[in-house]
Formats: structure tokens, sequence, C-alpha cells
């Protein structure tokens, strides 16, 4: 998969200039509809002139900023396909010589990891190992299963993890509980769901902090996150992979684990001992008498 513009963006951060950073920073909280605007469009939203948003283009690499707009038009176009759409186009055809989907699996989540600041895990561990926050997880159609999974295992390392469950109506009941110490874990990759977008912003609303896991295209949501981190999802199928996503989950439950081992190994021991109970085979025997 062609690396995403957001992704050469995230890497080049570091080399713009002040105005330049901030243009880049706004074109990834609104990716990629700012810059589908025009140039005094995106300078305003990102507070900045109009010249900073051509010298930013160009230090992409794109020789006008209407390249830069084809470029986000393409991907854009690439978000919005259904599955249906990029099997017609020939994403399960199989070409001589092309890596097989497990191999394309294992290359995307070499990619993510590769692309994911090691010091933005490690604040996204911090943050949802504070039992003194509650944890919402919550996904889309497919990725659902991905949400309550960590949520099942997050249960176990720490208390207060809810996992929002059932049709949108239900969703809201959550906001009356939640306050601005709280998080919201958010799986949402393309086609991008406008109820994960409505709860989201919501949530925003009260001051809850976002946690993103989506695709390098980036999720609408990215607007609101306090913390994004991207997975590459394609594969030589119609349909898009979760391996990565998984893997980002299950690198973050490790996290938690490790950052409060003894919370983590008194929890874990109640609950075999639970466990023991429950099962007959597993419970001790009981003493003979003598005689």
């Amino acid at each position: 998969m062609t690396q995403s513009l957001a992704e050469d963006i995230r890497e080049r951060l570091d080399s713009f200039t002040a105005t330049e950073r901030r243009a880049a920073l706004a074109l990834l909280a609104n990716y990629p509809v700012l810059g589908l605007g025009t140039v005094a469009q995106f300078a305003a939203a990102a507070g900045v002139s109009s010249p900073t948003i051509l010298r930013f283009a160009a230090r992409m690499g794109f020789s006008t900023y209407a390249a830069l707009q084809t470029r986000l038009r393409t991907e854009l176009e690439d978000q919005l396909k259904s599955p249906l759409a990029r099997a017609r186009d020939g994403g399960h055809a199989r070409e001589p010589g092309s890596l097989d989907l497990a191999a394309a699996a294992e290359a995307n989540i070499a990619e993510t990891f590769r692309h994911l600041p090691e010091a933005e895990l490690e604040a996204v561990v911090r943050l949802i190992g504070d039992e003194r926050r509650t944890l919402y997880l919550l996904g889309g159609r497919f990725t659902d299963a991905l949400a309550r999974y960590m949520a099942a295992h997050l249960r176990v390392l720490r208390g207060r993890v809810v996992h929002v469950a059932g049709q949108e109506g239900n969703w809201r009941d959550h906001l009356v509980d939640m306050t601005r110490k709280d998080v919201l874990i958010v799986f949402d990759i393309r086609r991008y769901q406008a109820d994960l977008a409505r709860f989201a912003q919501a949530a925003s609303d009260l001051g809850v902090s976002i946690v993103l896991i989506t695709d390098s295209w980036l999720s609408p949501i990215a607007s609101v996150s306090t913390h994004v981190l991207p997975a590459r999802v394609s594969v030589p199928s119609p349909w898009d992979s979760a391996a990565a996503l998984m893997v980002i989950a299950e690198t973050l439950i490790a996290g938690v684990t490790t950052d409060h081992p003894e919370r983590s190994d008194r929890r874990m021991s109640m609950l075999e001992r639970y466990r023991d109970a429950d099962d007959p085979e597993r419970r001790p025997a009981p003493a003979r008498e003598p005689g």
C-alpha cells in the first residue's frame, strides 16, 4: 500500500517551520477535508497566511496546491470505496508474484508500528491505565469486536471499564455519566460511521479524552481526538484487514499490564481464585479424616 499523505506529514513534522507545522496540524485535525478547500480557506482555518500554505504544499513535494488536492481527492475516493467496488477494481485478484494476504497483513503490522511514535503509544498507555478514569470502548460494524475484546482484557487489569454496546440510541445513556476525567476509545476505519462520529463529538463536548484507533486515511473523529493511532488495513482483498488494529489493541493491553504490575497481579490472582471456586476439577480435594 502506498503511504498516505497523512503518514508523510506526520513523519516530516519536525522538519517544518513553525507556521508550516501549524498548517500541517490543522490538516491532520481535519483530514483530508481541509485541504480540499481553497488556499484562503485552508490558511484561515490554520491561522497562517496563504503563502505559508503554498510553501507547505511545496515542502510536501507538490509543484502546485492543485496537485496536493488531487492527491487528497484520490485518497478520499479510496476511503469511500465499498468492498464491492474494491472487488470490481481487482482487489480480490491475485497477480503473479504478489503478496498473499497473510504476508500483506504482516507487512501492515510492521509498517503501522514504524509510523506510530513510541511516545504516543506510551501516552495512551498511561491514560488508559489510570484507574481514576472510567474507560468507554466503542467500535463500528466490524471493529466493535475489537472494542469488546480490548474491554474484556482491560476489565481484568483495572476497574471502571465499559464496552458501549447496542444501538446508537442506547449509547447516549452513557453520556449522562461521562466527565472530563474519562476516556473514550473508538475504533473507526473506512467507510467511517457517522453514528460513531456523533457519539465521539458529544463525548468530546463533555471534555472526555478521545483515543482514536483508525486507518491511515484517518477517521473524521481525528478532529476531536486527543490521541490518534493509525493502522495499515489494506490487503489484496476487497476486505480491509484488522490485523494491525488488533496488535495496537494488544500493545496497549500489554502496556497497561506492565505499567501496573502489582495491580495486574492482584486482580488476576483474585480472578483465578474465583475460577478455582467455580470449577470442581480445580478445587483442592477435602482433607481425609484419619482412621
